[in-house]
């Protein structure tokens, strides 16, 4: 996967001889003459028209994309949620019924939820692990079932062997949010999921620069995708793909370590006597560590923990560290740190997040690339806070 994260996706020899791929960075794509014209509208010659329509660094970005998730076809976007709403509402018309896992991202459950309905589609939350409820939530009018695996925050692990036959069953399509896993821990397509999404301005461009999103799967499901993603507009700029391409090549060495150094940190915290609970795939005492182990290659770099004590002792082990930036994204070479219950639900009552599971005293460690050593003793400084 390193050599393909490198290489896939573009042309050997560039322009000017460039051994990075080139900013293409215009709105307009010109034509040599009218046969050139003709070529191109009436036999689907490979070429460009319009931004809005494509570009040759967005294309090679989404082959390098597909390359690494062993799809047929990729789309970029703009960003993970303009990925995420283009998808559904390219799958969707009105009278369709939807599937979705009561633990997928806010935002995601927001726009099913409540901008669905505007459209006439109806959209049934389950619970995220009960499988006979999932079923049973699937009517003759379901498009399909959508989830995450991992999830946010708690790291949840869908079965996908248990999806698959349950959207056999009943001939649903099947859409995972796998941007916490990434290709290099998990392949949702090849454990015959249809589609997966990734918001790849987390691990996949890892830097903390730019927004990008994506959707992977077969062409014939990618086609609609793409062309009403024409339409809506949501284009991503050619310089984030360049930076999106130029993360890509060191995505692999940046999971392994994040993959290593999350799984040490989630040890020390689970042992540490100011932790009430760790949530880590790889951890055995992760309530999905089987599924997570079988179908996963590593268990990613985010660790949630649950402090002992309360809201103000957890203010001061925040207000202690000194390595891990507070802040609410993930993916990066920065080690990030996020109080849910304070940024992402500020705007809920403490009995709703407490019904949620956002506790007072939840936190969410996005690991960086810095020696493990460091980001550890910065969250002793906190805890000793406590």
């Amino acid at each position: 996967m390193a050599t393909r994260a490198v290489h896939a996706g573009e042309p050997r020899q560039k322009f000017a001889d460039s051994l990075t791929t080139p900013i293409i960075q215009t709105s307009t794509f010109t034509f040599k003459n009218s046969k050139d014209i003709e070529d191109y509208t009436r036999k689907g010659k490979d070429r460009y028209e319009y931004g809005r329509y494509g570009n040759p660094t967005a294309r090679i970005a989404e082959r390098r994309l597909a390359d690494l998730e062993v799809a047929e076809d990729c789309v970029v976007f703009s960003s993970g949620m303009n990925a995420i709403t283009t998808t559904i509402l390219s799958l969707v018309q009105a009278g369709d019924h939807i599937v979705i896992t009561d633990d997928s991202y806010k935002k995601t459950l927001e726009f099913c939820r409540s901008y669905l309905k505007q459209f006439a589609i109806e959209c049934t939350i389950v619970p995220f692990g009960d499988y006979q409820a999932l079923e049973r939530a699937i009517r003759k009018n379901t498009k399909f079932i959508f989830s995450e695996s991992p999830t946010n925050p708690y790291l949840n692990i869908f079965d996908l062997v248990k999806i698959k036959q349950i959207a056999d069953r009943h001939k649903v399509l099947t859409l995972i949010d796998s941007t916490f896993a990434t290709p290099y821990n998990q392949r949702p397509l090849e454990w015959g999921m249809d589609l997966v999404l990734h918001s790849c301005t987390k691990y996949l461009a890892g830097h903390n620069d730019i927004l990008a999103g994506a959707v992977l799967g077969r062409s014939e499901l990618i086609e609609p995708i793409r062309n009403l993603h024409k339409s809506m507009g949501g284009m991503i700029d050619p310089h984030c793909c360049y930076l999106l391409l130029r993360g890509l090549k060191t995505f692999p060495l940046r999971i392994a370590r994040q993959n290593e150094s999350a799984l040490k940190i989630a040890r020390y915290l689970e042992g540490h006597p100011k932790i009430k609970r760790v949530y880590y795939p790889f951890l055995e005492s992760h309530p999905h560590y089987s599924v997570a182990t079988a179908q996963m290659t590593g268990g990613g770099g985010v660790v949630t923990f649950v402090t002992k004590g309360n809201l103000q002792s957890a203010k001061r082990f925040l207000d202690a560290l000194r390595l891990c930036y507070i802040g609410p994204s993930l993916g990066g070479v920065e080690t990030l740190i996020t109080h849910p219950g304070l940024i992402s639900y500020y705007d809920y009552s403490r009995k709703e997040r407490y019904a949620l599971g956002i506790t007072d005293t939840l936190f969410r460690l996005a690991v960086g690339i810095e020696d493990v050593e460091d980001i550890i003793a910065d969250l002793e400084r906190g805890l000793a806070r406590i």
